[in-house]
């Protein structure tokens, strides 16, 4: 028909072509919508091929960006060289020489032996595979999918061999190999430096099983006893980014509620996994949690005759052995650099100084009044300085060039400080105005304006892809889609925005009410939006993060951790007996200013408060959030 038209020009032939051509994309849009959603709809139960088909429908590159080279061989032995040379470079900054009574500081009473592991049942390791993904390593000589397929086979020899292992505190040989692949830090850094990517290390299958099992007994033996520092909130349970920023934010307005101004010290630590001391580590296992004996044995034998390589594609590079570090991706790596750095909150007992650890990020902060700014800067300063010396004793580096400093409290409290800058190492640091803090952008007046935008900059940009493909989905697909890409950026650390002005939260709300209509198309501009977040089960921005507050106090009552949020909630008690006695009811302190009821001491006992009587004393999860979302739903 184009053919005709062409050579006749005819009015005619130019409207069939039209009629033709719309009839056509039609089909191959109905062609395209029915092959994806057969295609979502066999990847339902399978999550990773199901992720494989969603990104190929968004055009989303999973090809992991690497530099340009000539060949993959060539580029895995210069990514092998550059992480050995960095990691060899800020070994040998480190001073030699060291008195161990520097090093370690004994604990204020002595732990309970930990001498052996117990062994582990079919069942314990049946279940540690079963939970574990199906990822596999080119280490494992059988797949993963497989194993699990063979594993009522297979369970006895895998359990005699994590057996052995516990038993013998000897760690497999071939248990030590990592293959490691070159991961981006960032997107935006630059692909063809070698400095912008972190090596992650992909291990044996097996090997991270009896990782598991390691773990669960160190787990098990630290809550014996006081173990780990309260203020450390990585890699433990009820622990997490959230509930460690809710603390840092409400110690800093509570102290703006008292017209005081806050300094917060952001620490950066150079390739610190990589650069743990063997010998420390084990010295201060036994000294500090405990561990002699074959479970002693067995830890130092996974650390020792460690070897990697590098990976890209099917190349691989030549093997060299770590003699310091714990690998990066392992399951036991994370818990013994938390133990590795717990006695640093010893350098805090005795200084004004607050702090917060979350792996290798480490925070200080400080509250003052304007008059005393010189000597409680002064004192920051100084306690800035020791745990530089401490973290330098102990092998981990410190980078005060990428240290970011921040003042925190009104314009006009913070006007009032003369000088506001902080000694660090012989260098002058000056407050920013702005710096991102375990993912979430903090500003001296705890607006947020950046982090929202920055959220809303970015699911805007989802929400565009979505619309792009929604019709090649089905709704189930497009909802788990939209709650995966956006209303889990919405989500993260959402506790933090509770009682910002409206125009802050109707930012995020547009964001929200966008992705609904993205989901259900049929929804036009003029439309409500509350029947569409109804029917989507979505609660509106404000009652999100008051269901996210909520949640978090019921879990820290219910299990008494973190320690540093409990503590901040107290019941209601009275010296007569009132029927609102026995009805689980907090006590709300006393806070005049707005910036004072955003903290998390003010929010959490107020929205509790709020709650029927019936959902605080809920003592199932499901429950409670269940008919918490059904009470917080709008009208």
């Amino acid at each position: 028909m184009e053919t005709i038209f062409r050579r006749s020009q005819a009015p005619d032939a130019l409207s069939n072509f039209k009629i033709q051509s719309h009839h056509v994309a039609k089909l191959i849009t109905t062609a395209k919508r029915d092959y994806f959603r057969n295609l979502v709809t066999q990847c339902s139960k399978q999550p990773k091929k199901l992720w494989s088909t969603l990104d190929s429908l968004l055009s989303r590159n999973s090809t992991p960006a690497l530099p340009n080279s000539i060949s993959s061989s060539i580029l895995a032995n210069s990514f092998l060289q550059f992480f050995d040379q960095k990691v060899s470079k800020l070994c040998s900054s480190f001073i030699s020489t060291v008195n161990p009574a520097l090093v370690h500081i004994n604990p204020s009473s002595t732990p309970p032996p930990l001498s052996n592991f117990l062994p582990a049942t079919p069942l314990e390791v049946r279940k540690a595979i079963l939970m574990s993904s199906d990822s596999t390593c080119s280490l494992d000589i059988i797949p993963t999918f497989i194993l699990k397929s063979c594993l009522d086979a297979l369970i006895h020899p895998i359990t005699t061999i994590i057996n052995l292992a516990l038993s013998e505190g000897i760690f497999p040989d071939n248990f030590k190999k990592a293959t490691v692949r070159p991961l981006l830090k960032k997107h935006n850094l630059p692909q063809d430096d070698l400095s912008s990517y972190r090596p992650i290390s992909n291990l044996n299958f097996i090997s991270k099983i009896l990782e598991r099992i390691i773990h669960s007994r160190i787990n098990s033996h630290l809550q014996t006893f006081p173990s780990l520092c309260p203020f450390q909130s990585a890699y433990r349970k009820f622990h997490s980014t959230e509930t460690a920023l809710l603390r840092i934010q409400n110690d800093l307005l509570l102290a703006s509620n008292q017209k005081k101004v806050s300094a917060l010290i952001l620490l950066d630590l150079s390739a610190a996994f990589d650069t743990i001391d063997h010998q420390i580590l084990l010295t201060r296992l036994n000294s500090t949690f405990g561990f002699c004996g074959s479970a002693l044995s067995l830890l130092s034998s996974y650390l020792s005759n460690r070897t990697q390589h590098v990976t890209i594609g099917n190349q691989s590079s030549a093997s060299i052995p770590l003699t310091t570090g714990v690998p990066q991706g392992s399951v036991l790596g994370p818990l013994l650099f938390s133990l590795y750095t717990s006695p640093i909150s010893s350098i805090f007992e005795s200084t004004p100084v607050s702090f917060h650890l979350y792996a290798d990020d480490t925070q200080l902060y400080i509250s003052f009044s304007s008059s005393e700014s010189s000597n409680s800067l002064a004192s920051l300063s100084s306690t800035l300085d020791t745990v530089y010396s401490w973290l330098t004793l102990n092998r981990l580096s410190v980078n005060p060039d990428k240290t970011e400093y921040l003042l925190f409290g009104t314009y006009q409290q913070r006007s009032k400080v003369i000088d506001s800058s902080v000694s660090f190492q012989g260098k002058r640091l000056n407050p920013s105005s702005h710096a991102r803090n375990l993912g979430v952008v903090f500003e001296s007046d705890l607006s947020f304006s950046r982090h929202i935008s920055n959220v809303c900059r970015t699911s805007f940009h989802h929400i565009r892809q979505l619309r792009q493909v929604r019709s090649s989905l089905d709704h189930n697909s497009s909802i788990m889609l939209a709650n995966a890409l956006v209303s889990s950026k919405l989500d993260y650390c959402n506790s933090l925005l509770y009682r910002l002005p409206n125009n802050s939260i109707s930012k995020l709300q547009r964001v929200q009410n966008s992705l609904a209509r993205a989901v259900i198309p049929s929804t036009k501009r003029h439309h409500h939006i509350s029947p569409v977040l109804a029917k989507l089960h979505w609660l509106p921005i404000k009652q999100r993060i008051e269901f996210k507050i909520a949640t978090i106090t019921f879990k820290t009552l219910q299990n008494k951790q973190p320690a540093y949020l409990s503590e901040l909630l107290q019941p209601r008690t009275s010296h007569r007996s009132l029927r609102s006695s026995n009805t689980y009811l907090l006590n709300v302190p006393l806070v005049k200013t707005a910036l004072g009821r955003r903290s998390f001491s003010y929010a959490a006992p107020s929205i509790w408060n709020s709650l029927p009587s019936s959902l605080r004393t809920t003592k199932s999860l499901h429950t409670f959030t269940s008919h918490l979302k059904t009470f917080l739903f709008p009208p």
